[in-house]
């Protein structure tokens, strides 16, 4: 399967890419590298926007109906900038100790609610028994309000909702499993939980690079056809789900750690998938060189994807709390 890369440099721990159409390009994140990017396909081009804190995820915003900047979850709260590269203006916190948690995967519902994942880096809560929770952020009829969805998780990923809006999708990866839950969108209320797919936990004794372990499941994006595309971390492939859990397609990467995907270009048929080299073994870079870049899939994709939903607020937060 042929790859190109987009954009450089590359990142230490890329994610949360969407694709905007106005503008024809790419947007994601650096987590450990604390930066924003934006790179045109066309050309390359890349612009780099330093943040203070780890981005865990962002998305386009509007305002009465227009577009008006971004809204981030950088790991003390969540904030607006109405220009690339702008002034950050925190417009909420979110109920946890940043000491030992942090903004994680994320987008908007297609309501245009702001969704967002954490992950808990206490001890243990790696293996699937942590405090991370999801976070459902509101601001289209006034001051933003903060919502938990649910608790209970060690780093919630994967977001994404179907095509008829009626289910939500997510992984809590230490688990390694993908979950469903049914959604009323006007309401926003989740019904139980229940597995779309259990993946195979890592063997004992384990190592990078050694064949056995399939990886586990990080961000993913949902397509026109109700089908969910994983990247499947630590192990070198995107996955491609039936509504009913059924592998579709497999489509191998050439670094171990894929992170998220996104359906994106001007059909939004073209794969683009984000990755991690930070904390990985020396001898792993050395066998993908490519790792912690974005690569774009060179074959278009059977189905498209879907438009990126934008944040929504009724008139711009100039501060928390107003």
């Amino acid at each position: 399967m042929a790859w190109r890369t987009l954009g450089s440099p590359s990142c230490e721990l890329g994610e949360s890419p969407f694709w905007q159409a106005g503008d024809g390009r790419l947007y994601w994140v650096d987590i450990t590298g604390r930066a924003a990017l934006r790179a045109d396909p066309a050309t390359g081009a890349t612009e780099r926007w330093p943040l203070p804190e780890e981005p865990g995820c962002m998305a386009p915003a509007r305002t009465a109906g227009a577009a008006s900047g971004w809204v981030l979850a950088l790991r003390s709260g969540i904030y607006r900038a109405r220009h690339w590269g702008g002034e950050l203006v925190r417009i909420a916190r979110l109920p946890y100790d940043p000491a030992h948690e942090r903004a994680n995967d994320g987008k908007c519902d297609p309501l245009g609610r702001f969704w967002v994942g954490t992950r808990d880096e206490r001890p243990g809560a790696s293996a699937g028994h942590g405090q991370a929770a999801m976070y459902c952020i509101d601001a289209r009829f006034g001051t933003a309000q903060v919502q938990t969805m649910w608790g209970g998780a060690g780093t919630l990923n994967g977001l994404a909702w179907s095509p008829d809006q009626r289910t939500l999708y997510v992984a809590d990866t230490p688990t390694h499993r993908i979950e469903v839950r049914g959604w009323e969108a006007a309401a926003n209320t989740l019904g139980p939980a229940r597995a779309l797919r259990q993946f195979s936990p890592k063997p004992p004794g384990w190592t990078p690079g050694t064949a056995g372990y399939g990886g586990r499941p990080d961000g993913a994006a949902m397509d026109a056809g109700g089908n969910y595309w994983c990247a499947m971390y630590e192990g070198g492939r995107v996955l491609q789900l039936s509504p009913t859990g059924a592998v579709l397609r497999e489509i191998a990467t050439p670094f171990a750690c894929p992170t998220m995907v996104c359906l994106g270009g001007p059909e939004l048929r073209t794969l683009f998938v984000t990755s991690a080299r930070h904390g990985r073994p020396a001898q792993e870079l050395e066998r993908t060189p490519l790792a912690g870049q974005v690569l774009a899939l060179q074959e278009p994709v059977a189905v498209a994807g879907l438009p990126v939903n934008a944040f929504q607020e009724a008139a711009f937060l100039s501060q928390e709390g107003d």
